[in-house]
């Protein structure tokens, strides 16, 4: 795959916690992977907005669901993370 390299300003604080969850994969994966899950965020965003033209918005118990999961979701996140998993990207 071909690379670019880019300069980009990243306050320090958050450069050293980068840094330090980083540290086996390296910053430069680190900072590719962050900026696909944004870039795939974004067009979540887009489809939901495009959903929600063609079906009417979200209820709120519908809202409060998915919050739900999403809670779950990163109480498993934390489990794996303080058992060590740093693996993101894979499977559940």
């Amino acid at each position: 795959m071909a690379t670019k390299k880019i300069t980009v300003p990243i306050p320090e604080d958050l450069l050293d916690e980068i840094r330090a969850d980083a540290a086996e994969r390296g910053l430069s994966a680190y900072v590719a992977e962050a900026l696909r899950f944004k870039r795939d965020r974004d067009r979540l965003l887009e489809l939901v907005d495009w959903l929600q033209e063609e079906h009417g918005p979200v209820t709120e118990d519908e809202r409060a669901a998915a919050l739900g999961e999403l809670d779950d979701l990163d109480a498993e996140h934390e489990r794996r993370r303080t058992a060590g998993g740093h693996d993101a990207g894979g499977a559940a």
